[in-house]
C-alpha cells in the first residue's frame, strides 16, 4: 500500500481553516486544499495538497494508494516534528491493511523536508516530491539557506565575522581619510581580519578558549602565577629593550661586530631580566602547588637552574664580548654545574627521606 503523505510543518493548514489534522482521504484532503486556498491563495501548502491528490489519482491504478495531510506547529521548530511524528503514527493506525506501507513525501520546500527523518523512522518513504510555485523554488531554497546559515553558530562565525570586517573596511577607510589617517585604519583592520584567518585556519579556536579559561579561573582562586606571569612579562619586555640597548652600545664601540658578538651582546643586556622573569615565575608555581597540597621537594630545583642558566649564558656573553678572562668563564661555568647538581641531588635526597618518613608503620600510612 502507498501512502501519499502532504506534509505542513507549521501548520498553516490548521490555523488558518480551522480544520482538525490529520486529513485522511483524497476527499477530504482535496476539501482541504480548496478551503486553505479560500482563506489564503498565496499559501505555499495549497500546492502540496493539491500535488498530493494528483499523485494519487495518478498512482491509484498501480497499487492501493491513500492521501493524508500532517501538520506541525507554527513555530517549526523540534515540537513541530513530534507533532507530525504523532499525526504520521495516527494515520497509519487507522489505515486498514495487512499489506507494507510506503510512503511518499510531499513537501513545499527545504524546511519541510527537515522532518523527513522523523517519517521514516515510522514508514519506508519511496520518495520525496518538493513543490512550489517555479519561479519561487530557487528563491525559497536560497531563503532557507540562509536562515540556516545565520542560526547555526558554528557557521554564523566562519561566513558572518569575515563578511562584517569586509564590510566595515570602505565605512573605515572614509573615516580614517577623514582623520587624515589612511594607513592606520587600513593597516588594523587587515591585521584583525588576517588575525582571524590565521586562528580559523590553524585551528587555535580551542586553545585561546582554553587559555581565557585558565586565566580567569587563577583570577576567581586567587592563584599567584596569574600576578608572577605579569611580572615575567613586563621583565622580558625590559629584557628585550636593555638587549638592545647593550647591542646599540656594543656597535658604537665597535662598528663592525660579527654574528657572534651581536648574539652576545643581546644575551648580555637581556639574560639578567630574563632570568629575573624566570624566578618570578618558578617561585609563583611553587607557592601554587604548595597552597594547592600538590608540592614536591624537587620543584625547588627551578630556582636554582634558573640561576646556574643565567650566570652561565651572562658570562658566556661577557666573554665574547671581552669582559670577562678565560679563567672566569672556567670557573662560572663549573660553579653552574656544581650548583644544578648539587640542588638535584639533594632535593632528591630530601624528597626521598620524607617520604620515607611519611609511609613508615605509627605514621598513619601503609608501609
Amino acid at each position: 500500500m502507498l501512502l501519499v503523505l502532504c506534509v505542513d510543518l507549521d501548520d498553516d493548514l490548521g490555523r488558518k481553516t480551522g480544520l482538525d489534522t490529520p486529513v485522511v482521504g483524497r476527499d477530504n484532503v482535496e476539501e482541504a486544499a480548496v478551503a486553505l486556498a479560500t482563506a489564503d491563495p498565496e499559501d505555499s501548502d495549497v500546492n502540496v495538497l493539491f500535488e498530493g491528490v494528483h499523485l494519487a489519482d495518478d498512482l491509484s491504478g498501480e497499487e492501493r494508494v491513500e492521501v493524508a495531510a500532517v501538520t506541525g506547529v507554527e513555530s517549526g521548530d523540534v515540537e513541530a516534528n513530534r507533532k507530525v511524528g504523532r499525526e504520521v503514527d495516527e494515520v497509519l493506525a487507522g489505515l486498514q491493511t495487512s499489506e507494507e506501507v510506503r510512503a511518499i513525501v510531499v513537501t513545499d520546500g527545504a524546511q519541510d523536508e527537515s522532518v523527513v527523518p522523523v517519517i521514516r523512522s515510522r514508514v519506508t518513504i519511496d520518495g520525496v516530491r518538493r513543490v512550489v510555485v517555479r519561479q519561487a523554488q530557487d528563491l525559497e531554497s536560497m531563503y532557507y539557506t540562509l536562515k540556516q546559515v545565520i542560526n547555526d553558530p558554528e557557521t554564523r562565525g566562519t561566513i558572518l565575522v569575515p563578511l562584517g570586517v569586509l564590510l566595515l573596511i570602505y565605512p573605515l577607510a572614509v573615516l580614517a581619510d577623514f582623520l587624515d589617517l589612511p594607513g592606520t585604519i587600513l593597516g588594523l583592520s587587515s591585521g584583525l581580519l588576517g588575525l582571524y584567518a590565521l586562528f580559523r585556519g590553524l585551528g587555535l579556536e580551542e586553545t585561546v578558549d582554553e587559555a581565557v579559561a585558565r586565566a580567569r579561573n587563577s583570577l576567581y582562586t586567587g592563584r599567584v602565577t596569574l600576578i608572577t606571569y605579569v611580572v615575567a612579562a613586563a621583565l622580558l619586555v625590559v629584557g628585550g629593550v636593555e638587549a638592545m640597548n647593550t647591542l646599540e652600545a656594543a656597535r658604537a664601540s665597535a662598528p663592525t661586530l660579527d654574528a657572534a658578538s651581536t648574539v652576545a651582546a643581546l644575551v648580555y643586556g637581556a639574560v639578567r631580566w630574563f632570568a629575573a622573569a624566570g624566578l618570578t615565575t618558578s617561585l609563583g608555581q611553587i607557592t601554587d602547588e604548595y597552597l594547592a597540597d600538590r608540592f614536591k621537594w624537587r620543584y625547588l630545583n627551578a630556582p636554582f637552574y634558573v640561576v646556574a642558566i643565567a650566570a652561565v649564558l651572562h658570562t658566556l656573553s661577557a666573554f665574547f664580548l671581552g669582559f670577562v678572562s678565560l679563567a672566569m668563564l672556567a670557573g662560572v661555568l663549573t660553579a653552574g654545574t656544581l650548583l644544578s647538581v648539587l640542588s638535584t641531588l639533594t632535593f632528591a635526597v630530601v624528597e626521598d627521606r620524607l617520604g620515607e618518613h611519611e609511609d613508615a608503620p605509627g605514621n598513619g600510612k601503609a608501609a
